[in-house]
């Protein structure tokens, strides 16, 4: 007959086996749980919804740019991409909020001057564009027409025709600063230092007015606004600011007419505040890379006067250190200030 022992001790001995499975366990459990922390995935990006700042109002072509791209950029993130306008400043209150957004979801579609001559024009510009931005991608590119009322001469004898008139010709540009101001000014010095003039204006529109009214005899404008009045014979094109171009497949670049080493656009881009995550930076540029290739998304750009682009963020940053470099030249030279 098997002796059982009594009731206390039959507890005792269950207790001892539960702290022994216990204390064996235990290292082998805290060792698990140390490598879920450690093996953790990170924080997904984006976790919320993306603002794009652009610094102009809606309607303008930096933001029907920015609008474009936020549609099927949104597809590819899987959140919503909300295009918002801070105009004012030449763009400059919109890249100023953008530098100093903290929260890895503020993005800004900038212009060219924001990110090479506002620096060099501005002595009180809140923000730094060599440090203030991570570089994304660039996005469009679009050349200037140099146009003239009708009836001049034209390749190299318009610019002698300019030269004879003195300072009797004046040239048109939206204001002191703007791509049109400071790519006159290098134009100037390329063909041999133009006596003109320069009158600023509060738009495009305003500038061929005075083109047709006599007011002023050159101005750059960008293809959008210049071709419908070249090809009514209201204006003629002297060239192009860059070369052969989709968007003015008729204009010659000024490059025909003799002008050496001239190759000035206008152009978007689009940039974080300094602080963006790598990742996101990465995420951006492939998606981006991805959208200016699609034909839909191409067509809508040029129908808007842009040429789709996509860039690394290293084409990027190499395009605002060169043309920072031209232009400051110009405006070193020339001594131009806003403020």
């Amino acid at each position: 007959m098997t002796v059982q022992p009594p009731p206390a001790r039959r507890r005792h001995g269950f207790a001892v086996a539960i702290f022994l499975i216990a204390a064996y366990a235990l290292p082998d459990w805290a060792a698990a749980q140390n490598s879920s922390k450690n093996t953790a995935k990170p924080a997904v990006w984006p976790s919320k919804p993306l603002r794009i700042l652009v610094g102009f109002p809606g309607g303008s072509t930096p933001d029907m740019a920015a609008r474009t791209l936020a549609e099927p950029l949104s597809r590819a993130l899987g959140v919503p991409v909300i295009v918002e306008n801070r105009p004012g400043a030449s763009g400059n209150i919109a890249a100023d909020q953008v530098a100093k957004a903290s929260d890895d979801h503020t993005l800004g579609v900038l212009i060219n001057g924001n990110l090479t001559s506002a620096k060099l024009l501005y002595s009180q510009l809140p923000y730094d564009p060599t440090k203030d931005f991570t570089p994304i991608s660039l996005l469009t590119t679009a050349p200037l027409i140099l146009v003239a009322p009708p009836g001049q001469p034209a390749g190299r004898a318009f610019f002698d025709a300019a030269r004879r008139a003195g300072d009797k010709w004046n040239y048109g540009s939206v204001g002191n600063g703007s791509v049109g101001h400071l790519g006159m000014e290098l134009l100037k010095s390329r063909v041999g230092d133009l006596p003109l003039v320069h009158v600023p204006y509060s738009g495009n529109p305003q500038i061929v007015t005075a083109l047709l009214g006599g007011q002023v005899q050159m101005a750059l404008v960008p293809p959008g606004i210049a071709l419908p009045q070249i090809r009514a014979g209201k204006l003629m094109a002297v060239g192009l600011t860059s070369g052969r171009s989709a968007l003015a497949p008729e204009v010659l670049p000024l490059a025909d007419a003799d002008v050496p080493n001239f190759n000035l656009e206008v152009w978007t881009a689009l940039v974080g505040p300094a602080n963006l995550s790598a990742a996101a930076q990465a995420r951006l540029n492939g998606e981006i890379s991805r959208i200016v290739r699609d034909p839909e998304t191409r067509q809508k750009l040029f129908n808007q006067g842009w040429q789709a682009v996509g860039t690394s963020p290293e084409g990027l940053r190499s395009r605002i250190k060169s043309e920072a470099a031209i232009l400051g030249g110009i405006i070193a030279a020339q001594g131009i200030k806003i403020d």
